[in-house]
C-alpha cells in the first residue's frame, strides 16, 4: 500500500549517524509503505548529540537508530538501557514510550543471529579489526555463541585490551601477518569516503581464511568483501547485518514483525538483489 499523504498523527523514525546515509530510510519507509503504516523515517547527523536526543524526547520522534560515532556517548542521555545495551554499554536504538528513552543494541542481536543462520562452529578461530562500539556488539555476540579462540586486534591501547579482556580473548596492537579461519572488520576501512579502497585485511589473510565478516554496510561490496568473494570464502557483509538489526528497529517502533519475503525485498530495494538473495539463502 503506497502512502497518500504525511500529516500530524505520521510518525517519525529517524537515525543519526556522523556519515548518514540512504538506505536505512529506503529499508525502513519501505516497509512502512507494504505493511500500510503511518511512519516516515529520515536519516539525519549532528554536531550537537545532546540537543538532537533533546529533539526525539521533546517533539515525539518514536525511534531513533544511532550508529558511530555516537552508540557510547548517547548512554548518559537516555533514561534506561534494555539488557542488551547494558551488558556491552553501546547503544545503537533509542525508543521512545512517552518521553521515557530506552536504550537498545539491535547490533548484538543481528550478529547473534545472522552467525546462527550460517552455522559457524563456535571452534572456529577469529581475528576482529576494531574496538569501538560496533566491535563490542560483535564480540559479545562471538562469546555469547561459544566462541572461545580470538584475537582483537585495535591500535586504542585503552579500548582494544579492556575490550579483548571483558569477554576472555586476545589482544594485539598491530595487525599480526598471520590471520586466522574468520577474519572479522569492525571498522571505516573499506567505507565509503577516504578510505574506500582500504583492504581491512592483507590479501595473504584473505586468501588463508575460511570466512570474511565485514559489518561495514555503504558499500556492501568492500574490498575486503570483493577479495573474499573471488577468493571463494563464505562471506558476511555488512548490508546483510545492517538489514537485520533494522529489521529488530522496526519492530520495536512498530510492534509489528514482518515476513522473510517482505525482509528480503525490502533490503533488495535498500541494497541490492545479492544482499536479499543472501538473506534467502541463510
Amino acid at each position: 500500500m503506497e502512502r497518500t499523504t504525511i500529516g500530524r498523527d505520521t510518525r517519525l523514525c529517524m537515525s543519526l549517524s556522523a556519515r548518514p546515509g540512504n538506505a536505512g530510510s529506503r529499508l525502513h519507509n519501505w516497509l512502512y509503505d507494504h505493511y500500510g503504516l503511518d511512519y516516515v523515517y529520515k536519516s539525519f547527523s549532528t554536531t550537537d548529540l545532546a540537543a538532537a536526543v533533546g529533539g526525539i524526547r521533546a517533539l515525539a520522534i518514536r525511534g531513533c537508530a544511532i550508529s558511530m560515532p555516537f552508540k557510547e556517548a548517547v548512554i548518559p542521555m537516555l533514561d534506561a538501557l534494555e539488557g542488551s545495551a547494558r551488558a556491552i554499554d553501546s547503544v545503537n536504538t533509542i525508543v521512545n514510550d512517552d518521553g521515557v528513552l530506552t536504550g537498545y543494541n539491535t547490533d548484538y542481536v543481528a550478529v547473534r543471529d545472522i552467525v546462527t543462520r550460517r552455522g559457524i562452529d563456535p571452534a572456529t578461530p577469529f581475528l576482529l579489526r576494531g574496538s569501538g562500539g560496533m566491535a563490542k556488539a560483535v564480540v559479545a555476540a562471538l562469546r555469547d555463541l561459544g566462541f572461545r579462540q580470538g584475537t582483537i586486534v585495535a591500535r586504542n591501547r585503552e579500548n582494544g585490551p579492556a575490550l579483548a579482556a571483558q569477554y576472555g580473548f586476545e589482544w594485539l596492537a598491530e595487525m599480526p601477518a598471520r590471520g586466522a579461519a574468520m577474519l572479522v572488520n569492525v571498522t571505516p576501512l573499506g567505507m565509503e569516503g577516504p578510505q574506500a579502497e582500504a583492504l581491512a585485511f592483507s590479501p595473504e589473510q584473505v586468501a588463508a581464511c575460511e570466512i570474511a565478516f565485514d559489518v561495514v554496510a555503504q558499500p556492501a561490496n568492500t574490498p575486503f568483501v570483493r577479495a573474499a568473494r573471488e577468493a571463494g570464502k563464505t562471506v558476511i557483509s555488512g548490508a546483510e547485518v545492517i538489514v537485520l538489526q533494522a529489521i529488530e528497529q522496526f519492530v520495536l517502533y512498530t510492534g509489528l514483525q514482518p515476513d522473510a519475503e517482505a525482509v528480503a525485498q525490502a533490503a533488495s530495494f535498500a541494497h541490492g538483489p545479492q544482499v536479499a538473495d543472501s538473506l534467502r539463502s541463510a
